[in-house]
């Protein structure tokens, strides 16, 4: 069976990361990306190896988006303003993608050279953007290890409706990135 004109793959994790977005990643199944894009099932098998395969491909698909939301906000700043943004677009990412971004931070089942290299490059940014704060060796490790945790943290507790008090989201947020930043400012004292 040849693939139908006009499907290809970018439309296929386009629609699938549209279903994620709007009913959850669980919901992302071959049965309702065929219904989504009008089509029988069997025709996505021309495109992916299955729901595994269909979900790999939606994971670096997700890393990928994520990546160049990141590098746009970051390009042409740096220090504390290049941190800002770079959490803010994460944050923004997450926020807009409330299906798609989970699939981010779960690696597929098997080894996956693909999702592997995206989420390298995302943790490339994170040392590049962090770079200027002249932190060496563990130090840099445990500083990218913190911001990724704080930032994963912050977005999946949004997502789930763990701020049940009603205060503004996006204070929270700042005043979140402002103490990473001192402890930042901290170590680099300590450092010199």
């Amino acid at each position: 069976m040849s693939p139908r004109m006009g499907l290809d793959l970018p439309t296929i994790l386009q629609a699938a990361a549209e279903i994620a977005d709007a009913k959850g990643w669980e919901e992302v199944t071959l049965a309702a990306l065929a219904q989504k894009l009008e089509i029988r099932s069997p025709s996505l098998y021309n495109h992916v190896d299955g729901l595994s395969g269909l979900r790999k491909k939606l994971a670096v698909y997700g890393l990928d988006l994520l990546y160049e939301r990141l590098v746009q906000a970051t390009v042409g700043v740096s220090g504390d303003d290049a941190v800002i943004a770079f959490a803010r677009a994460y944050l923004s990412f997450a926020r807009a993608h409330p299906g798609l971004y989970p699939c981010t931070q779960r690696a597929p089942e098997e080894r996956d050279d693909a999702y592997a290299q995206r989420a390298e490059k995302i943790v490339e940014l994170i040392v590049r953007v962090l770079q200027g704060y002249g932190l060496q060796g563990d130090e840099a490790l445990h500083t990218i290890r913190g911001l990724r945790s704080l930032l994963h943290g912050f977005a999946l507790l949004e997502k789930d409706g763990g701020f049940g008090l009603p205060l503004d989201l996006d204070t929270s947020f700042s005043l979140l990135i402002d103490t990473f930043l001192a402890g930042i400012h901290s170590l680099q004292r300590r450092s010199s």
